[in-house]
């Protein structure tokens, strides 16, 4: 793997003082004197590297990798449907990735089509609405026999991924299909009463390895996300090598040095100065789903009732996720204009053009009425580029922290770095804020309620809830 160096930067220039005012702007001898916490923060992290927290670990499993790929083409030879059945971190992470790296009609192009790479439809249903799963079925009736479907649950147990796999296993015999011939596990075999795991052992079918240090938000450069991206034509080689170098580049013990600690003590302070809310806005329509595997990962790691050293300390950054320029035309009025509580993180991509478009697309190519002139001599790539810089001035000029991840283009290397910085940023605030910023009481409690209500044995519905589901019936 190529040591190359890092391609994003991260430009925080528009949250300090100089630039938005005394008031809500940070004086820069405030995060110099955070450099001791960040210091031990590193220490902290990377003492626990390998052992109980491992997603800094993930671009060097080269063997896994290596897995994937030939389970990938077996797939392409034969599948026009690939679909990911997981909710949570099982799903946010391939919808990120095939949305940033994948053709955006991708499910409508051709199948001859070039930008199709030669790949199959990818859907990944996340929910179990039923009005979700029957559309699924109309979508790829008549298709069974080649359509592949990867079961992803950590613990082997998740009751929203169970039922996906219970219908999907039904589905198939009824129609024929031998399971084992369609399905693919990823789950983690060493979760205690892993069900999952023991029946695709019992029955045969092809399983990867989710490792028992690497939680489901942080497993995007496992298999979680490798397979999918591997089958959708993505150079998942390229996209390990970028998570890599970002990992070389936060495992400096120098805090001016590593991004992802900066960005984590910035953040940190301002949530000390009442601005507890954090905005993610990609200026790329490709990265738009990032933001919601962002913000599952800042909630679940962050927002915790009980800390390291204390109960009840209730503490946690609330994650928004926006897009550019969409909602500049909707939530951006609040932004600008509400109350003083949110620090907005723009992505910039220099080059927009995905690869193998040959140049941007202009507006008009000929004259146009006179108050429309300024755009017709213009590309869109111009318009989306003028858009974020006023974004990013107007926030400057409200008195709005802001600041920018800088990318030269979306590629799996670029991607990969997102991923691995934003993992290790938060690895850094789970320090600041003294929480255990790898586990997820609450989610537990939902689940524990859920098998409740639905009669698994050993477990209890929440008081009340079964006579609101009887009314409700």
């Amino acid at each position: 793997m190529a040591r190359e160096r890092c391609a994003l930067a991260l430009d925080p220039a528009n949250v300090f003082a100089d630039a938005v005012g005394e008031k809500h702007g940070l004086q820069r001898a405030r995060l110099d004197a955070m450099a001791d916490r960040l210091a031990e923060a590193h220490g902290l992290i990377q003492g626990r590297r390998g052992k109980d927290v491992g997603f800094m670990e993930l671009p060097r499993d080269q063997e896994t990798a290596g897995r994937i790929k030939r389970k990938a083409a077996e797939l392409r030879n034969w599948c026009a449907n690939f679909v990911v059945l997981g909710i949570g971190g099982s799903a946010l992470g391939n919808i990120a990735v095939h949305s940033a790296l994948n053709h955006p009609f991708h499910n409508l192009l051709p199948t001859g089509h070039p930008a199709r790479r030669r790949a199959p439809r990818i859907f990944v249903l996340d929910n179990v609405d039923p009005a979700l799963m029957a559309a699924f079925l109309e979508t790829v009736e008549g298709e069974l026999d080649r359509t592949a479907f990867n079961i992803i649950t950590k613990s082997g147990s998740t009751a929203e991924t169970m039922s996906q796999f219970l219908f999907v296993r039904d589905l198939l015999r009824r129609n024929g299909q031998d399971p084992a011939d369609h399905i693919i596990v990823t789950t983690d075999p060493l979760e205690k009463n892993n069900v999952l795991h023991a029946i695709a052992e019992r029955e045969g079918y092809f399983t990867l390895t989710i490792p028992h240090n690497v939680g489901g938000r942080f497993s995007v450069l496992s298999a979680v996300g490798l397979l999918g991206a591997a089958v959708g034509g993505i150079d998942i080689s390229e996209m390990l090598s970028g998570a890599a170098a970002m990992d070389r580049q936060c495992s400096q013990s120098d805090p001016a040095a590593n991004p992802a600690a900066v960005y984590a003590a910035i953040l940190h302070l301002f949530y000390q100065r009442g601005k507890p809310i954090t905005v993610l806005m990609p200026y790329s329509s490709a990265l738009r789903r990032l933001s919601d595997w962002y913000c599952q990962l800042w909630a679940e790691s962050l927002g915790k009732r009980d800390g390291l050293r204390a109960n009840d300390v209730f503490v946690g950054p609330t994650p928004v996720g926006a897009a550019g320029v969409t909602d500049q035309h909707s939530v951006m009025q609040l932004f600008q204009d509400g109350p003083f509580d949110k620090v907005v993180t723009l992505i910039e991509v220099e080059q927009l053009l995905r690869a193998g478009r040959a140049r941007d697309v202009r507006i008009c190519r000929r004259k146009s009425e006179e108050e429309l002139s300024y755009l017709a001599g213009s590309t869109f790539g111009e318009l989306l580029s003028a858009e974020l810089t006023a974004t990013r001035c107007a926030l400057r000029d409200k008195q709005r922290p802001n600041l920018t991840l800088r990318v030269p283009a979306v590629s799996a290397r670029t991607l990969g770095e997102l991923f691995m910085f934003f993992e290790y940023a938060v690895a850094f605030s789970g320090c600041l804020y003294g929480v255990n910023a790898f586990d997820q009481p609450g989610v537990e409690l939902g689940k524990k309620y859920t098998y409740g209500l639905m009669g698994r044995e050993g477990y209890e519905a929440p008081e009340g809830a079964r006579r609101e589901r009887r009314g409700a019936r």
